[in-house]
């Protein structure tokens, strides 16, 4: 667990340069390994999408610098129709939904569950990015964080 709070501790105080480096980097290795799994680029791709929204919306609440950071990945599979009002709403309304969400999450952590553990790590270690872009990940991103690695 002290491992875990001091890996948070580090993403939250990253800057925002090495958010957007790291976060192309694992993007990179990702999506592919995905689309291979998948045997579809795109589902491959929409698994991420909904992934990444997952932990966007893990706390209910969507602030603007994890629009920011998601933003590039959202205007891919979203197109021009992505605006930061409309995803906040999503996030709200994903977490306002409590069963639907929990259902997501689940098949998340089952689909996670297929995966190899490498693969596996970076996704999670994705989720945390995101959680931490705000400068702080939350009670309620940690756990959800934390139910991913079950």
């Amino acid at each position: 667990m002290k491992a875990f709070d001091e890996l948070c501790r580090e993403f939250e105080q990253l800057d925002a340069v090495s958010y957007t480096a790291l976060l192309a980097e694992k993007s990179a290795k990702i999506l592919p390994a995905l689309r291979a799994v998948t045997g579809n680029g795109i589902d491959g791709t929409a698994l991420f999408a909904a992934f990444v929204l997952g932990a966007v919306a893990a706390d209910g609440k969507l602030s603007e610098e994890e629009y920011l950071l998601c933003y590039p990945l959202l205007h891919a599979f979203f197109g021009d129709d992505v605006n930061y009002d409309d995803c906040k709403d999503a996030a709200k309304h994903l977490r306002s939904e409590s069963r639907a969400f929990k259902k997501s999450l689940d098949e998340i952590v089952d689909f996670l569950g297929l995966l190899s553990d490498d693969l596996k790590n970076e996704i999670v270690l994705v989720a945390l990015m995101i959680c931490a872009i705000d400068g702080k990940v939350s009670p309620k991103e940690k756990n959800w964080i934390k139910k991913l690695v079950r």
